[in-house]
């Protein structure tokens, strides 16, 4: 039977760290909008910050929707399956803010993070503050094995140097607004600090 918690600690806390890849769910308020659901999984690139706030890369791809739902309505849910071991999920509910790179947060944030997990085509660092934290059987998930990182995305950014980047996100088309139309990532993207 699933369970709710008070809090991210313990065995949630090492669950969710070992975990290779999660899931975040976010849609717009509008009823007939795009949810969307989005998979992360480049090591290192979440963290728990305490015991109710999360935090984790988000590097630059094709769209941007959910930057452009926390903009809008600050909903988020977070989930990681168990593929090995017992079968376990595990959802955070909660608020979430993308802090972008021009925010005084953003270089203090990063912090949170191993060296080698920031990178190229870094767009911002999305805090999320649990609200309601469960975790339910995963009888119907799948055993499968984890071998390794694509380094696809990583190599394709480390290609660009940072003005590059930006055009890069200049010129796809949902990028600065959702496929909703809906504000997204600020454009154009500030530099680093």
């Amino acid at each position: 039977m699933g369970k709710s918690y008070e809090r991210i600690d313990g065995r949630l806390r090492s669950f969710i760290e070992a975990q290779p890849i999660f899931f975040t769910a976010t849609a717009p308020l509008a009823g007939d909008g795009h949810v969307n659901v989005s998979p992360k999984g480049r090591a290192g690139t979440l963290a728990v910050l305490d015991e109710l706030t999360l935090a984790y890369l988000d590097f630059g791809g094709s769209t941007a929707e959910t930057i452009a739902h926390l903009r809008e309505n600050g909903r988020i849910t977070l989930m990681w399956c168990a593929f090995t071991g017992p079968p376990t999920v595990v959802r955070v509910h909660g608020t979430g803010e993308a802090v972008f790179r021009d925010d005084p947060r953003f270089a203090e944030l990063l912090g949170h993070f191993a060296p080698e997990a920031d990178g190229s085509g870094l767009r911002a660092v999305v805090l999320v503050r649990a609200e309601r934290i469960s975790d339910s059987c995963g009888f119907a998930v799948p055993f499968m094995d984890y071998r390794e990182d694509r380094a696809l995305h990583e190599e394709y950014f480390d290609r660009k140097t940072d003005e590059e980047f930006a055009a890069y996100c200049a010129k796809k088309d949902y990028v600065g607004v959702s496929v909703d139309g809906l504000p997204a990532l600020p454009l154009p993207l500030p530099p680093r600090p």
